[in-house]
C-alpha cells in the first residue's frame, strides 16, 4: 500500500489534478467526506487527510510514504528524514515580514509575532539581530495594531488582508510553493514505484505549470 498525505484546501485542490495524471483519483470527495483515509482508483494507493503542518511528521515517521506540503511548512519543520524531489509549482505565495504602514524602524530589540518561530529565529540570526519571537497561531495582522509586536512574519498571497489592516509587506524571506516529499525508507523499499510516480508527476507539472 502506498500512502500519500495531503491537507485540505488549496493544496489538495491543486494536487488532485496532478495525481489524476498518474491514474490516482479519490473514490470519495475529500472535501465532503468525513473519512480521514480515502481510497483511490488504484487499490494499492490511499490518501491520508491531515493538517497541513502535520504532513511532514506523517511522512518522516513513515505513517505516509509521500506527501505534499508548502515550502513554508517544510522550512519551519526542518525534518532530516525527508526527500524533497519535486516542486509542484502550486499554491504559490511569499513568506514575508510585514509591519504598520509608514512606521519607523523600532530602536532596540525587535518584537516579531509569527507561527513560523524557527524560520524567524534563523532569519534574524543571519542578520545578527536580536529579536523577541512571539508565537501566534492566527490573526497575525492584529499583533502590530495592538502593540503586541513591531512586525509579523506570515505568508502573503494578494496582500489584501495586510492592506485592510493598515499593514504593508516588507522583507521577502522566501518564495513559497508546494513540494512533493518522500519518506527516506519508503524511497529505498519502493524505489521503482515511487520514482515512476515522481516522473509522472514531473511531466504533469511541466504540462500544467510551465516555467
Amino acid at each position: 500500500m502506498l500512502t500519500i498525505a495531503l491537507s485540505k484546501g488549496r493544496i489538495l485542490d491543486d494536487t488532485l489534478p496532478l495525481l489524476a495524471a498518474a491514474g490516482i483519483e479519490p473514490t470519495e470527495n475529500p472535501d465532503k467526506s468525513r473519512k480521514l483515509i480515502i481510497p483511490t482508483t488504484l487499490d494499492d494507493v490511499r490518501l491520508l487527510i491531515v493538517r497541513a503542518t502535520d504532513v511532514p511528521t506523517y511522512v518522516e515517521h513513515g505513517a505516509a510514504d509521500l506527501g505534499v506540503a508548502g515550502k513554508d511548512v517544510l522550512m519551519e519543520y526542518g525534518g532530516q528524514g525527508l526527500y524533497e524531489p519535486l516542486d509542484l509549482r502550486i499554491a504559490r505565495c511569499k513568506l514575508m515580514t510585514a509591519g504598520k504602514v509608514g512606521a519607523p524602524e523600532p530602536k532596540g530589540r525587535l518584537r516579531v509575532a509569527t507561527k513560523f518561530v524557527n524560520v524567524a529565529k534563523r532569519y534574524y540570526a543571519e542578520q545578527g539581530r536580536q529579536v523577541d519571537i512571539i508565537k501566534l497561531y492566527g490573526s497575525m495582522e492584529l499583533a502590530p495594531l495592538v502593540g503586541l509586536a513591531d512586525k509579523i512574519i506570515d505568508v502573503v498571497d494578494t496582500g489584501n488582508t495586510l492592506r485592510a489592516n493598515g499593514l504593508e509587506a516588507q522583507e521577502l524571506i522566501a518564495t513559497i510553493s508546494s513540494r512533493l516529499i518522500v519518506n527516506k525508507a519508503s524511497m529505498k523499499m519502493q524505489h521503482g514505484r515511487i520514482q515512476a510516480l515522481i516522473d509522472t508527476l514531473r511531466d504533469a507539472v511541466e504540462a500544467r505549470h510551465p516555467r
